[in-house]
């Protein structure tokens, strides 16, 4: 009798196993086979994980970050620099508000590689190429990369994609218009030419001078008495013409608070700090110099130095655009090359 219950017993376990196998509830077996929804691609996941923390975009150039690991662009790091040396604050982390301008920056060479490995769509044909090759193919092999016609010289104001290029200019009726119709074109284009050739020509003139200063200097940052403390900088005092100097440079023409505008320029003046009897009609400009790695172009300024007007008008730094002052802001000390002429009288 105990045998052939043993031996029912060992037959039903499998048919008990079975059963409880069948009646697993359906939504169960659902939630383990049913693809996740609208699932991200690998490329947008890593393009959230990757983007720049104060912008939200993926970086182009160099990526900074703080000693937690966030990481920002390199425009948006010098802007959060240049706003703390605007404030006369310590720059911080704008995700952990750590400490980022006591050390130097550390850039994360590895999240550039992977950023400029990940796909990003061309702004014309919209189809999707390595971040590392995608500014040559906008520039050079897209069809769809707007162009301008090869008779805009002359006028032709034609603008639209490079493989329409190519008919337009058969048609183009600017090869064949008259001389007088074209001298307006020309005309623009010569006033263009005629400026850089007077600068080159009044540099050149000012190098024959017999009395010529250059050296290199470095413009620290101070803040002023007032209740609202305003940067500014200044050179120490050097010596020129028998006479003591000194190039003072202040932010957006000492707006109250530079922070608030996203445009950013820096002017400077001469100042003559020692009395004189005699006037000093000087020419002035302002170079990158050996030492510094400022972006700026050439600009010759003139003013008249005497007992009465010792500090000449402030004039513009011609940096490129905002993000460059932004980069100098960020910099402790701003290096550049003055040079001098003094004219004969």
């Amino acid at each position: 009798m105990a045998e052939v219950e043993a031996s029912s017993s060992a037959t039903e376990l499998p048919e008990i196993s079975k059963l409880d196998a069948e009646d697993e509830p359906a939504s169960k077996k659902i939630k383990l086979s049913k693809p996740p929804e609208n699932p991200e691609r690998l490329e947008q996941r890593l393009g959230g994980i990757l983007c720049c923390a104060v912008c939200l975009d993926l970086p182009r150039a160099a990526v900074y970050q703080c000693t937690n690991g966030h990481l920002m662009c390199a425009g948006c790091f010098t802007h959060v620099l240049a706003d703390a040396r605007l404030r006369d604050e310590v720059a911080t982390c704008p995700n952990c508000r750590i400490d980022i301008s006591e050390t130097p920056p550390s850039r994360n060479l590895a999240v550039e590689k992977a950023v400029n490995e990940l796909p990003s769509e061309c702004q014309y044909c919209n189809k999707e190429f390595p971040r590392n090759i995608l500014e040559r193919h906008e520039t050079t092999l897209c069809d769809e990369r707007t162009t301008v016609c090869r008779f805009s010289r002359i006028g032709c104001p034609w603008r639209g994609p490079f493989h329409e290029s190519t008919e337009h200019e058969k048609v183009c009726a600017h090869p064949n218009k008259s001389g007088l119709e074209v001298m307006e074109a020309l005309k623009v284009i010569d006033t263009k030419a005629e400026e850089e050739k007077h600068l080159y020509d009044s540099i050149f003139d000012l190098l024959s001078y017999e009395k010529i200063f250059f050296n290199d200097f470095q413009l620290k940052p101070f803040r002023t008495d007032e209740f609202v403390h305003k940067l500014y900088y200044e050179t120490s005092r050097f010596s020129a013409f028998n006479n003591q100097w000194v190039v003072k440079a202040r932010i957006n023409n000492s707006q109250r608070d530079p922070t608030l505008s996203s445009e950013r320029d820096i002017t400077y003046q001469l100042i003559l700090k020692t009395k004189t009897t005699a006037v000093l009609p000087l020419h002035f400009l302002v170079l990158r110099g050996p030492f510094g790695d400022m972006k700026v172009n050439a600009g010759i300024h003139k003013f008249e130095f005497n007992e009465q007007n010792n500090e000449s008008p402030y004039v513009p730094l011609p940096l490129p655009d905002s993000a460059e002052c932004n980069r100098l802001l960020a910099s402790k000390r701003i290096n550049f090359r003055i040079i001098m002429f003094l004219a004969p009288k």
